[in-house]
């Protein structure tokens, strides 16, 4: 058994207890020499020679020599190091180990020999090192393809070095040792697995090695890494990915790392830029040279040591990378792109990874090229073709080894002639061009060398296609073995053949091959070319060498005539699409043989086969869009215009309309689905992307099929169109176009019809069913980057119900990411709209001129989420349009309207527009400007406030901003006159400049951009001038969109615009047919939200007059607070009081408003036409506040100071009864007997009497109201004239009242025209004005209605009310014509009425206040008090009692009646029905409906105020008859008075009063502010009152809370009407002023106005009706009239009434006799079906009623239902 101890870190106490422990053993003595010990003996052997076995991390073995096996020994054993010491005891054996050691530590050990005796041996001593831990968690990072890193974690113990070692396949690689934890490794070969061992070295020991291994990333997936592109790598990079806009699309910042290439490649590929390959990153390199560039010291170091390019990536790994991380669309486009930029595009991509390359033929199908071949040079004929299946001969260029020639830079110079040189090739002086290709080498590129048939320019006169295979071909046979299978002709370049002597000679060869060489490189071997030639068969022409004579130049020329010596005899010419079998030969991959895109071809071929007969196949094929197609179109139209009425019935004319477009949509019910477009909606049903390829392949094939004849009638038309004369060649040119044209749009145009003409199926329709999920098809491909058909451009027409549709279910797919901006580009056909659009956004709208394609398409591009922050949307909507026409094209098929209409709806759906303008084309500019501006007139007048930016094309000079300051001067001069003719047009004309319609800058609002070529087509690239200047617009255009105000709209809302623009545009009128629910529930919003402030406002002044009223009752009582004892000094004050609450408040909602329409949200722009409309409301508002609150505020003065003679009288009476009663008292306590009740009667009874005697009461005379009224009427009438004057002095006012009013028209012509007035089709003046006096005479009785029942005293203040009343009715109904003998006798008769009614309440008055009355109504109340004070009774509890109910409860009760009528309008104005006028309008007409009931529509048509009193009284009632919510109102009045009235008490109480009367003072006091306490109970209460305060208090508190009970039990008890009875404010008659509005009628159907605010400019009602239920009639038959009139206003039809002097006048220009109307059309031809309906089931009701003749009632009005009228009302006033 082994015994250890071990101390670590030991003192130096420890160290003295270790050592002495080695004394418990005594020494033991030893003979010299030593003999062999006996258990006697006192020798013991030395341990002699230690062995080291093994040296582990914790444990250490030794092998010592043996001894005698007949003596036991144990071992003693000492180690220590510097951290540790320790000792272990253990037998003697010839193996020890000693275990508890720290890892790579030197240790010291001391061995001794200990005999059972204790004797002990000399020491042994030996130092070992423990082994060294081996590293932990090792971890790899920084993986590249010839390089990794290393790192781990350092283990415990002593660490002197590491031995890092590197192995693949069992070999060494690389061993380093290092200090450090981590180690990098370079130089190793891309793809391989390495083994890496880690061992850490401690004096010459080495610990175990930990071991790892790492996958060395393929060359490939080194450089995606690098570019951030590894992810893309499996998920492919989609098109819609690479046009979204982001951060880096509108900023310069340069790339700042490898990962930042790829974007800014694309970004400037999408725009067509030739700069796109000069990408690199800003190294610290170039900035510390950029630092450095004021440097004038002489540096030749730094001079010398310029950065290399090796750490720059090579352009073809950018190009070769991205094409292996795209879809094969996003393919296609970089292909195109390239192409249109001249540079080579890959024809063999090459995968390094997995050694295979593929052929791009799918990429390339869409390259269309278009030249003119040697063969059509006289013609003036040209070429159009796809690119991939024009057979041309292709020579290719290859290299073998290296080669001292720069190939590509020789093929640059070769294709382009001395003027023109371009890049197709990278090559290496180009910009990192040099840089070592990592994944590019095999890249087989290719390009067209294509003549534009000029001799002199031409390079080679035939098209000729050049490949250039990157790399050696000794690396590349397969992709060389495919060049000499497709080409012509294949150039090797060399310097030296030795090397590829068998390559060269045992290829299989159909091109011929020619050597070229560099004689001048140090490594050509002429031996090796002979024999190579020779074994080749070669001649001397087949051999091409560059020697020392020879410049670039000549060389190049010689390589020329080579090129062009193979034509002459061309071998071998295969198009692109060919080469896939050979492909597929030498194992070559094919980008189409995907089994999505071959089953996409099979779809696609399987319909474009059969067509061979374009026109015949459009028949046949695709039916619906065609003839009938634009019938419905011109029936749509023909509803909205009417011009082919005639005198016609419009509602019947609009009914036949509506039949034939019926029996055209059954027509195209009635056809089949046709083979082709059930191929093609299951096609494109398919799942994700084969429908795309389908889609793709659909319109390639029918490119293709009509590419040829479209192109030379193109060309025809754009010759014809040069000169106007030919206008009859070019109809049928532009018709031959339209009838050849055939392309994906037509499939879906189809579709459309096929979807809408379903709609007019029954819903459960099986057919209608089967075809619901159309929309969410077309919506999907929306996403997918597909463009969707706004504006079929051959028939002038949207198919709204599909486009909405689509566009609804593309809502669904992205909800909520729903929010849009959009983009628009108008100008002249051929001028580069869709070029301008394609580049700057990167899409691929059709690109051709002549006007093949009509109309316009949206296309949808993501936003990424740092622009969202930006511009606030989602999506950015592209809307491209066909060009518009020149006058002179206009009139040759009558496009002028059509351009009008596109402009204008493009221009309404646009957050910007682009005005394309091109330079030549600026003669005509000035028609077309007409029509855009046109369009921004019309915008600007119904709301919307789009941008605009000016776009001139082809100018090139860098001056031109400046150069044609005088042209934009030019520009803004004919925009003012376009503006002031289209402003004339529309009569709009306070419309002068440009300026006034939209914000517009001459210097900001243009834009100058060069021409698109940078040189001459074919071989021109793209201008880099052009993509440039478009970029700059990009950025302009999206920091205008971020800029504006305005919120963007959601997709629903697009739709909405699209739909309400649309529906305008097909009116003659625009801006009076416009409707659009946007701008319906952004004015119904505004209407809302002023409606509550003016409601605040009016509440608020309510209360406060409330107040004023109370403490002017209260002024001069003991419940005065006023300081001042002057009533008028006091009503002065509250009117100064009044007027600065007035004017705050005023303030406030002006404020309200201007907040209002700073928010972004809710479409405020839309309408702030109406701010000012809204602002001059609040003006008026307070100024009607104002008179009404003084009005008021006098009425109580007046009343306050004709009471005071009275109040004094009776405070007087009470005061001598008090005297009369105490001393009767006296009198009585005299006589020393007890008296019975009976005989206190008796003697009360005879002092009452004898005292009432001595009083005075002179009687009140009562004042004579009529004298008064008649006073205030002459001075109203006074500024009238001396007639009027004149006129009231023939009558007395007495007379006037005692028949109805009743106006009759003198003279003769008025007297023959009232007898004619039957067979007359106008309203009679006179029955207008009778109308209008009905009305003002019941707004004014009802006014003394309400003043008489609060029976107060009589006010001069009340007959100025009424007479301003009358006046502002008068003034408001101007377009009545009447004239002062009118006027006088109205005030006459409505002053007589209500003088004789005033007259009754001011007697009334003066006999409930006669004093002697009052007196004698409180006698029984002194009798009981003089018993109670005789008796000496307690009076705390009766008097309490007496003054809670005498006093307090008829003031509370008061109280509670003037607080409550504010509480129920607050309360009915939370129902949405009294929102705003327009909600009340839709609210009536539905509960009439429902009704069902002739008699209510009658009173709602002929007394339509009336009516709606009656109907705002009933839902009154009927709101607050249901639960309890009038009696909480009541209760929080009365608890707030009973609040008020406890803590009056609470501080009555702390003022210490010193009797009664003083304590009830301060309690009235207390309640001055809030109740009117009667001083006639007050006084009664006061005399004879013995009660004690501090009793009393209490019993008052109690009897209060008792009060509160009683009166809640009356509040439950009493019903909804009684209370509205007794309410101050009569809430029915408020909420009557609300809803009324301005009162106004349609002069034509007598809608009512529904215009928000009081001081709108503009009447309108949502929904009119037919003109027979304002009692017109036709005066010939008698029979109402069905016609609307928001339908004749549409019509060539005309009216005449008293304001057309009886004159016939067309509806159209109704605007000149009622300025002040405007009846749009209805927001859609079912939109008055209500109104139809009720006439049609009314009809002879109504007749009868009317004394007429039934209307003659189209039968289609019959056939609506309830549920269509209700839908229609909804419709109409914009509900959901």
């Amino acid at each position: 058994m082994t015994e250890s101890v071990t101390t670590m870190d030991n003192s130096e106490e420890e160290e003295e207890e270790f050592y002495d422990s080695v004394d418990y053993f005594p020494e033991l003595d030893c003979e010299k020499g030593g003999s062999a010990a006996t258990p006697h003996s006192d020798y013991v052997p030395p341990p002699g020679e230690v062995t080291v076995l093994y040296s582990g991390i914790q444990m250490v073995s030794f092998g010592l020599a043996p001894t005698d096996s007949s003596v036991k020994y144990k071992l003693h054993i000492d180690y220590s190091c510097d951290t540790q010491r320790g000792s272990v005891i253990t037998e003697d054996s010839s193996t020890v180990d000693v275990e508890g050691l720290k890892p790579g530590t030197e240790y010291t050990f001391s061995i001794t020999r200990i005999a059972e005796n204790g004797n002990q041996s000399k020491a042994t001593s030996v130092s070992v090192f423990t082994e060294p831990v081996s590293p932990m968690k090792i971890t790899v990072y920084d993986v590249s393809a010839e390089s990794l890193s290393l790192q781990w974690d350092t283990p415990a113990g002593e660490v002197e070095s590491y031995v890092v070692t590197c192995c693949t396949e069992g070999e060494i690689v690389k061993e380093l040792t290092t200090d450090a934890n981590s180690v990098t490794f370079s130089s190793l070969r891309p793809g391989v697995c390495y083994v890496l061992h880690v061992s850490v070295q401690l004096n010459k020991t080495i610990s175990k090695p930990t071991v790892t291994s790492a996958l060395t990333k393929t060359q490939l997936e080194s450089l995606l890494e690098d570019l951030g592109l590894e992810q893309h790598y499996t998920e492919k990079l989609s098109l819609s990915k690479i046009l979204q806009i982001d951060g880096k699309t509108i900023n310069d910042d340069p790339a700042k790392c490898n990962s930042d290439l790829p974007w800014y490649f694309l970004k400037k590929l999408m725009m067509v830029n030739v700069t796109t390959r000069n990408v690199k990153c800003t190294s610290e390199c170039e900035s510390d040279c950029d630092a450095g560039a004021g440097n004038t010291v002489l540096d030749f170091n730094h001079l010398v040591d310029r950065p290399n390019s090796w750490d720059m990536l090579n352009p073809l790994d950018i190009i070769t990378a991205l094409f292996l991380c795209s879809d094969g669309f996003a393919q296609q486009e970089l292909a195109l792109k390239m192409s249109m930029c001249q540079f080579s595009v890959p024809l063999l991509l090459p995968n390094c990874d997995t050694q295979q390359c593929t052929l791009m033929l799918w990429a390339m199908r869409d390259i269309v090229k278009k030249y003119r071949p040697q063969s059509l040079s006289q013609s003036k004929g040209f070429s159009e073709d796809r690119i991939v299946l024009s057979k041309l001969p292709m020579i290719s260029f290859v290299r073998l080894g290296e080669c001292s020639l720069s190939k590509s830079e020789i093929l640059n110079k070769l294709l382009s002639n001395s003027q023109q040189y371009h890049d197709t090739f990278v090559h290496q002086d180009m910009e990192c061009g040099d840089s070592p290709r990592r994944i590019s080498n095999g890249l087989t590129e290719i390009t067209w060398y294509l003549p534009c048939g000029n001799k002199n320019m031409d390079i080679f006169s035939e098209p000729v296609a050049v490949a250039n295979l990157r790399g050696d071909i000794a690396s590349f046979e397969t992709q060389y073995s495919f060049l000499c299978q497709t080409s012509t002709a294949v150039f090797v370049f060399f310097d030296n053949l030795n090397s590829g002597f068998k390559l060269l000679t045992n290829q299989h060869y159909k091109a011929q091959i020619f050597l070229v060489g560099n004689h001048q490189s140090n490594i050509f071997n002429l031996d090796a070319l002979k024999e190579v030639a020779t074994k080749l068969g070669l001649n001397n022409s087949n051999i091409i060498l560059k020697t020392k004579r020879m410049n670039d130049a000549d060389f190049v020329k010689i390589l020329r005539n080579k090129v062009s010596n193979i034509f002459e005899n061309p071998k071998t010419d295969m198009c692109i699409e060919q080469m896939a079998d050979i492909a597929h030969e030498l194992g070559i991959l094919v980008d189409e043989d995907c089994q999505v895109c071959q089953s996409a071809k099979e779809n696609a071929d399987a319909i474009t086969a059969k067509i061979e007969n374009t026109l015949k196949y459009k028949e046949a094929q695709l039916p619906l869009q065609g003839q009938i197609w634009k019938e419905l179109t011109s029936l749509e139209k023909e509803e909205f215009r009417l011009r082919k009425l005639g005198s016609e019935n419009i509602e019947k004319y609009k009914t036949d309309l509506q039949m034939q477009k019926e029996s055209l949509r059954d027509k195209q019910n009635s056809y089949d689905m046709s083979d082709a477009m059930t191929c093609f909606i299951q096609a494109i049903s398919s799942p994700g992307m084969e429908r795309c390829y389908f889609l793709k392949w659909m319109r390639m094939n029918l490119d293709n099929l009509s590419r040829e004849k479209l192109s030379n009638l193109r060309e025809q038309y754009k010759k014809k169109c040069k000169n106007s004369e030919n206008k009859d060649e070019i109809k049928v040119i532009d018709r031959e176009l339209s009838n050849s044209s055939l392309g994906t749009e037509h499939f879906f145009r189809e579709m459309g019809q096929i979807y809408e003409a379903s709609v007019f199926l029954p819903e459960t329709n099986l057919s209608r069913q089967q075809l619901q999920h159309l929309p969410k098809l077309c919506a999907e491909l929306l996403l997918d980057g597909f463009p969707l058909e706004l504006v079929d451009g051959n028939a002038s027409n949207i198919p709204l119900r599909w486009v909405s549709d689509v566009l609804s279910e593309l809502n669904d797919l992205v909800s909520p990411k729903n929010k849009i901006l959009v983009v628009t580009v108008l100008g002249v056909q051929s001028t580069g709209k869709s070029t301008l659009l394609n580049t700057m956004f990167g899409v691929q709208f059709a690109v051709s001129s002549g006007r093949c394609t009509r109309g316009a398409f949206m296309l949808l591009i993501r936003i990424n989420e740092d622009v969202k922050k930006i511009l606030n949307c989602d999506f950015m909507v592209i809307i491209d349009t066909e060009g518009l026409k020149s006058p002179e094209l206009a009139q040759l098929d009558d496009s002028h309207e059509h351009d009008n209409e596109l402009a204008t709806l493009v221009v309404g759906l646009s957050d910007i527009t682009i005005i394309n303008i091109a330079m030549e084309n600026s003669t005509e500019m000035k028609d077309i400007l007409q029509i855009v501006v046109h369009a921004f007139l019309r915008m600007k007048e119904v709301g919307k406030k789009p941008k605009c930016q000016f776009v001139h094309q082809n100018v090139s000079d860098v001056s031109a901003h400046e150069k044609n300051l005088r042209d934009r001067k030019l520009l803004l001069q004919q925009l003012n006159e376009m503006t002031q003719a289209a402003a004339k047009m529309e009569k709009k004309e306070e419309n002068k400049s440009f300026t006034d319609v939209m914000e517009y800058s001459p210097d900001t609002g243009n834009w100058y951009i060069p021409g698109l070529w940078n040189g001459n087509p074919p071989m021109a690239p793209v201008n880099a001038g052009y993509s440039e200047a478009v970029y700059e617009l990009k950025k302009n255009i999206i920091q205008l969109l971020g800029n504006c105000e305005s919120t963007s709209n959601d997709i629903l809302e697009f739709k909405e615009w699209m739909s309400s623009l649309w529906n305008a545009v097909k009116h003659e009128n625009f801006i009076f047919s416009f409707r659009n629910s946007l701008v319906a529930d952004a004015y119904m919003r505004l209407c809302t939200e002023f409606n509550k402030w003016e409601w605040d406002f009016k509440k608020y002044m309510f209360t406060w007059v409330t107040n004023a009223e109370t403490r002017i009752s209260n002024f001069g009582t003991v419940a005065a607070k006023t300081e001042t004892s002057n009533l008028a000094e006091f009503l002065s004050h509250l009117k100064s009081e009044a007027c600065t609450d007035l004017s705050k408040w005023e303030e406030t909602l002006l404020d309200n408003l201007t907040k209002y329409f700073k928010q972004t949200e809710g479409h405020v722009y839309l309408v702030e036409g109406y701010k000012e409309d809204f602002a001059n409301s609040a003006k008026i508002l307070r100024r009607e506040m104002e008179n009404s609150v003084y009005h008021q505020l006098t009425a109580a003065a007046e009343i306050k100071q004709g009471m005071a003679e009275l109040d004094r009288i009776k405070e007087n009476h009470t005061k001598e009864i008090e005297k009369a009663v105490c001393a009767l008292i006296d009198e009585c306590r005299k006589k020393n007997v007890q008296m019975r009740d009976k005989e206190l009667d008796k003697e009360f009874d005879k002092m009452w009497n004898a005292t009432v005697k001595k009083l005075s009461f002179s009687e009140q005379k009562a004042t004579d109201v009529f004298n008064k009224v008649s006073h205030s009427l002459r001075i109203n009438l006074s500024h009238k004239g001396s007639h009027a004057c004149e006129l009231l002095s023939q009558k007395c006012l007495k007379d006037c009242e005692q028949m109805p009013f009743k106006y009759t028209a003198e003279g003769l012509y008025n007297r023959v025209k009232n007898k004619m007035s039957k067979w007359l089709n106008v309203q009679d003046d006179t029955m207008a004005v009778q109308k209008m006096a009905d009305s003002i005479i019941a707004v004014c009785t009802q006014f003394v209605i309400e003043k008489v029942e609060r029976k107060n005293n009589y006010s001069d203040t009340y007959i100025q009310e009424i007479l301003h009343m009358i006046d502002e009715r008068l003034q408001n109904n101007q377009d009545v014509k009447t004239g002062i003998e009118f006027e006088v006798s109205l005030k006459q008769h409505i002053c007589a009425v209500s003088a004789r009614e005033f007259q009754k309440m001011h007697e009334e008055f003066l006999h409930v206040n006669d004093p002697y009355r009052c007196l004698d109504r409180n006698k029984e109340k002194f009798r009981a008090d003089f018993k109670d004070v005789f008796h000496e009774r307690d009076q705390c509890q009766k008097k309490a009692g007496e003054f809670t109910n005498r006093c307090l409860k008829p003031a509370v009760t008061d109280f509670v009646n003037r607080s409550l009528g504010p509480d129920i309008v607050g309360e009915m104005l939370t129902r949405q029905q009294f929102s705003t006028r327009i909600y009340f309008q839709y609210s009536i007409l539905l509960d009439l409906l429902s009704k069902d009931n002739f008699e209510n529509y009658l009173s709602f048509t002929g007394s339509y105020e009336e009516y709606i009193k009656k109907w705002i009284l009933d839902q009154t009632v009927t709101h607050f008859s249901k639960g309890s919510k009038t009696f909480e109102f009541e209760d929080r009045h009365l608890q707030s008075s009973i609040n008020s009235i406890n803590e009056a008490i609470k501080q009555a109480k702390l003022k210490k009063s010193s009797n009664l009367k003083i304590f009830v003072e301060h309690v009235c006091q207390e309640l001055g502010n809030e109740l009117i306490i009667s001083q006639d109970a007050l006084g009664a209460f006061m005399i004879l009152n013995n009660a004690n305060q501090e009793q009393f208090a209490n019993w008052l508190t109690v009897c209060v809370n008792e009060m509160g009970q009683a009166l809640r039990a009356e509040f439950k008890k009493s019903n909804i009407e009684m209370k509205l009875k007794h309410l101050h404010m009569k809430p029915q008659n408020v909420l009557f002023t609300r809803v009324i509005g301005c009162g106004k009628q349609c002069p034509f159907c007598a809608m009512p106005c529904e215009a928000g605010g009081k001081a709108h400019t503009e009447h309108w009602a949502s929904l009119h009706r037919p003109k027979g239920l304002g009692r017109y009639r036709y005066h010939e038959t008698a029979k109402l009239v069905t016609d609307i009139c928001s339908s004749s206003v549409i019509s060539d039809k005309r009216f005449r009434c008293s304001a057309t002097n009886n004159e016939w006048h067309p509806y159209k220009r109704y605007k000149e006799i009622f300025p002040h109307w405007r009846i749009p059309p209805d927001v859609s031809l079912q939109a008055s079906d209500y109104w139809k309906y009720i006439l049609a089931r009314f009809n002879g009701k109504f007749a009868g009623a009317y004394n007429a003749k039934p209307a003659d009632i189209p039968p289609a009005w019959k056939r609506i239902t309830p549920k269509q009228a209700e839908e229609s009302l909804k419709e109409s006033f914009n509900t959901s």
